[in-house]
C-alpha cells in the first residue's frame, strides 16, 4: 500500500476532481483522500446533484397537473416522498459510478477517510476502524467543500427541521413548509415544494429577493412566486427562536411574528470544512465561515505548497467554478505558473420556477459606473417556440453599450433560462469587434427556438438608438 505521494488532494468533488485528474495525465501520482464512503463530494450527495434532480422530477409533476392535455387523467394521482427520493438516488447513483471511472482511469488512489495535517507535509487518515494511516507529499490541494450553517440554539436532531443536506433524507412530504433563507438554496427549495402542492413561507433576511440580481429579474421572480405560485414571502426578517414540538414547529421572528408549519428548512448561509483539519497548527487560519484564505495562484498564504479551492475559499461557491479553480492549481503545480484564470463574468444559474440565469452586469451596476447602454427585450410568450410549449412566463434581457455595441451583460427569466444563456456569453467572451449584438442580426436561429429570443431581443434594442 502506497503511502507517499507527489500530491494529496483532500475532497472528491468538483474542485477535487479538477484537481486530481489535471495532476495524473500530467504525470504525477496522486492520491484522494475522501471522508464518506462514496466519491463525488457535498455537490454529488447533498447539493448541487441531488437538489437539481430533484427539481427537475418536481416541474415535470407539476407540468403534468396544469397541462390542459393530462391533468384530467392525473388529476388523482399523488407523488410521495419515497418516490421523489427513488429517482434522486439513482441519479446519484450513476454520477458516483462515472466519477468512480475517472479515478481508475488516471491511476488515482481513492482513500476513505478523515484527514488532518500533523505536519506541513503529512497527513493523518481516520476511516473509523480505529486504525490511523499516515501520508506524505510534496504538495497538497484541499477542496473539503462547504456545509450548511447551523446555528447552535436550533435543534436539527429534531425531525422537523431540516437544512439543504437533510431536506433530502425527507421520507413524507409535510402540508406546510417554513424556508429560512431567501438565497438561491432557499428560493429553489421554496420554488420546488410549493410545485408539489405544499402550502410554503419563504423568509427573506433581505429587502428583495436575491438583492445582487437585476432589478427587474429580482422583482419578476417575486411576483411569480408570491403571485402566480402562492409562496407567502417576507422581507426584512430575521429569527428570534426556533419552537418545536411533535406536531410542528414554530419560528419565532424578531418583529414579533410566528410562523407554524409541519418542517422548518434552515438556508441561511454555508460555512467551509476547514474545522478539526489540523490547519491553526500550520499557521493557516481560516476565517469566521471556515474559509482558507489564498493567492491567486490558490495556494495557502503560510505554506504555498498546500493549495485550496471551491467552496472551501468562498465565493464564488460554485460547482463549476470550483473544477476550474482544481484545475487550475493542478496547472500550478505541474508548471510552477498557471496563466489561466476564471472567466471574468461567471454565469449564475438559479433552478427556481422559472428558472434565472445571468451573466455580465446589472443595469444598476452599469448606471453606477456611467456606462452608456441600452436593453433589448424579448419576451417568451411572443415567441413561436414559447407558444408551442405554451410558455407565458420569461424574458431574455441584453444590456449593450449604445455607442460600441458590445455585448455588456445577459439576463434570463424562464424556460430553460441556464441553457440558453451560454449563447450570450460565448458572444460576450469573444474579442472586439465580434462581441457585438450585430451577431445576432446575421446570424440564422432554428426557428421556432427559444434561441431565437437573442435575434428579437437584440433588434428590439436595437430599435431603440
Amino acid at each position: 500500500m502506497q503511502n507517499s505521494f507527489d500530491v494529496i488532494v483532500i475532497g472528491s468533488g468538483p474542485g477535487g476532481e479538477g484537481a486530481s485528474i489535471k495532476l495524473a495525465k500530467a504525470g504525477k501520482s496522486v492520491a484522494v483522500v475522501e471522508r464518506y464512503r462514496q466519491i463525488g463530494g457535498g455537490c454529488t450527495h447533498w447539493a448541487t446533484i441531488p437538489s437539481k434532480a430533484l427539481i427537475q422530477v418536481v416541474r415535470q409533476y407539476s407540468s403534468f397537473r396544469r397541462s390542459r392535455l393530462f391533468a384530467r387523467m392525473i388529476h388523482h394521482l399523488k407523488i410521495s416522498a419515497d418516490n421523489l427520493m427513488e429517482m434522486v438516488e439513482d441519479v446519484v447513483s450513476r454520477q458516483v459510478r462515472e466519477r468512480e471511472g475517472f479515478y481508475v482511469r488516471n491511476n488515482i488512489e481513492v482513500v476513505e477517510g478523515f484527514a488532518r495535517f500533523v505536519d506541513p507535509h503529512t497527513l493523518e487518515v481516520d476511516d473509523g476502524s480505529g486504525v490511523l494511516r499516515h501520508l506524505t507529499a510534496d504538495q497538497f490541494v484541499i477542496a473539503t467543500g462547504s456545509h450548511p450553517y447551523r446555528p447552535a440554539d436550533v435543534d436539527f436532531n429534531h425531525p422537523r427541521i431540516a437544512d439543504s443536506d437533510t431536506i433530502l433524507q425527507l421520507r413524507e412530504i409535510p402540508e406546510t413548509l417554513t424556508v429560512f433563507g431567501a438565497g438561491v438554496v432557499g428560493s429553489e427549495y421554496a420554488s420546488a415544494f410549493r410545485n408539489l402542492g405544499v402550502k410554503v413561507n419563504l423568509v427573506n433576511t433581505r429587502g428583495r429577493l436575491l438583492e445582487y440580481l437585476d432589478d427587474e429579474i429580482s422583482n419578476a421572480l417575486s411576483y411569480h412566486m408570491a403571485d402566480e405560485q402562492g409562496i407567502l414571502i417576507r422581507h426584512n426578517e430575521d429569527y428570534d427562536r426556533v419552537e418545536t414540538s411533535d406536531e410542528a414547529v414554530v419560528l419565532h421572528l424578531a418583529t414579533g411574528k410566528k410562523i407554524k408549519s409541519e418542517m422548518l428548512l434552515w438556508a441561511n448561509g454555508r460555512t467551509g470544512n476547514s474545522a478539526g483539519m489540523g490547519l491553526e497548527a500550520l499557521g493557516i487560519e481560516p476565517d469566521h465561515r471556515g474559509h482558507i484564505p489564498v493567492n491567486e495562484a490558490y495556494q495557502t498564504l503560510a505554506h504555498p505548497h498546500i493549495y485550496a479551492v471551491g467552496d472551501i475559499i468562498g465565493f464564488p461557491n460554485l460547482a463549476s467554478a470550483a473544477y476550474d479553480q482544481g484545475r487550475f492549481a493542478g496547472i500550478h503545480i505541474t508548471e510552477g505558473l498557471c496563466d489561466q484564470h476564471l472567466v471574468s463574468n461567471i454565469p449564475t444559474g438559479i433552478y427556481t420556477t422559472p428558472e434565472i440565469s445571468c451573466v455580465g452586469p446589472t443595469e444598476q451596476e452599469l448606471t453606477e459606473q456611467h456606462v452608456p447602454y441600452e436593453v433589448g427585450r424579448a419576451f417568451f410568450r411572443n415567441l413561436a417556440r414559447g407558444q408551442i410549449i405554451d410558455c407565458r412566463t420569461g424574458m431574455l434581457k441584453l444590456l449593450f453599450h449604445s455607442e460600441s455595441l458590445e455585448l455588456l451583460a445577459v439576463h434570463c427569466f424562464g424556460y430553460n433560462s441556464t441553457e440558453i444563456l451560454h449563447i450570450g456569453q460565448a458572444i460576450m467572451s469573444q474579442p472586439a469587434p465580434h462581441n457585438k449584438i450585430t451577431y445576432f442580426f446575421n446570424t440564422t436561429f432554428n426557428y421556432p427556438t427559444m434561441a431565437e429570443a437573442y435575434r428579437v431581443a437584440a433588434f428590439n434594442g436595437y430599435n431603440r438608438l
